[in-house]
């Protein structure tokens, strides 16, 4: 019978199929996260049996028909779509998933980096690649008592986020800038570590670290098997964290983490109120890291951010934006966009149509 099966490779952009997908998810009691840019489906006698997605580099919505588990389907579906992946360039693999299906991810060769209890681990395909990330960061280390840290993505970098740099180099031997990765800010990731380090140049200081797989976003966690949007937050905040302060903050001897003030994002405010906890929490084994949070940046009474920036750039009012983001990134936005051929006008007309929806409906 096993041989019956047949496996396809779906776009999510083909609605008719992805409904299939979608049902069968439904039936396992999981869902799709709309970052998932292709599934393949195992088919017996044109019946969906099993599926996997692949987001970025995370295998997401990995499901195999209750009857059929233990079969060796589950690996099967792993990999062709870890093939897949491969074929993309993608190495570096990564499965978020329920504790009880640790034993059927490691078997097809992935590696529990950390956990929530009862809630969620992490895996990836490697037994030693965080382990050699933290020796590659390891040499960036620099002397000195007191060791700061920012995390940093900039949508895009603001003079709210130079203040916090510009504490951070004041109050410490050194800092290191961690940059997100993630590519789904209106910014792109490239664009805004070029923003960040024209930013901070001046901070003699202050070492910027590209983007890694290690440093997560809460935009690329997923979503489809935590239902709980609260839930959902708090294991993104814990899963994070807890790599930062065991592997990350280790390799670089860093003693503080700086924050601003959150007082516009709820998300953004629970994660900062999460922080404070799991960096000095006794349960892990790892140097404490001082957590230090700095009043937000304001500009005539308000707080500045980088949503303010965009909304800005939405209303194409340039003097507003002058006020509110240092002159490296001013002049990089106006380059950006001074371009009738580039791909942020569309982004720009897209995102601005967005909140005017958006408007039009809290109105109704």
């Amino acid at each position: 019978m096993f041989d019956t099966y047949q496996f396809q490779k779906i776009n999510t952009q083909n609605s008719s199929q992805m409904e299939k997908v979608r049902q069968f998810l439904l039936s396992m009691g999981l869902g799709i996260d709309a970052d998932v840019e292709f599934f393949v489906i195992a088919l017996s006698s044109n019946v969906i049996v099993g599926c996997a997605g692949l987001a970025g580099n995370t295998l997401k919505s990995i499901a195999v028909s209750p009857d059929l588990q233990g079969t060796g389907l589950s690996t099967r579906l792993l990999t062709e779509v870890v093939t897949h992946a491969y074929d993309m360039g993608r190495y570096n693999l990564f499965i978020y998933t329920k504790p009880d299906n640790y034993r059927m991810f490691h078997e097809a060769g992935f590696h529990q980096l950390t956990a929530v209890k009862d809630r969620v681990i992490l895996l990836e395909n490697s037994k030693t690649r965080l382990q050699e990330h933290c020796e590659k960061l390891s040499s960036f280390a620099q002397p000195g008592e007191k060791i700061g840290s920012i995390v940093m993505n900039a949508n895009p970098f603001t003079n709210g986020h130079r203040y916090l740099v510009k504490h951070a180099s004041e109050n410490c031997d050194w800092v290191h800038l961690f940059v997100v990765k993630e590519d789904r800010s209106f910014f792109s990731y490239s664009d805004r570590l070029n923003m960040i380090k024209a930013g901070v140049k001046e901070f003699k200081n202050v070492t910027v670290h590209a983007g890694s797989d290690y440093i997560i976003s809460r935009a690329t966690f997923p979503s489809y098997f935590l239902k709980d949007e609260g839930v959902i937050n708090y294991c993104h905040t814990a899963v994070d964290l807890q790599i930062f302060r065991q592997y990350i903050a280790p390799a670089l001897g860093i003693t503080h983490r700086y924050v601003g003030t959150e007082p516009i994002c709820k998300v953004t405010r629970f994660y900062n109120q999460q922080m404070h906890q799991w960096l000095s929490t006794p349960t892990i084994d790892s140097p404490k890291v001082t957590y230090v949070e700095i009043p937000r940046c304001e500009e005539e009474e308000s707080p500045i951010s980088a949503s303010l920036v965009r909304k800005y750039l939405f209303e194409n009012n340039w003097q507003a934006i002058e006020k509110i983001v240092p002159e490296t990134t001013y002049a990089y936005l106006h380059q950006l966009f001074m371009e009738d051929t580039s791909a942020y006008h569309a982004k720009r007309k897209q995102a601005a149509l967005r909140t005017a929806q958006a408007e039009q409906l809290s109105l109704s």
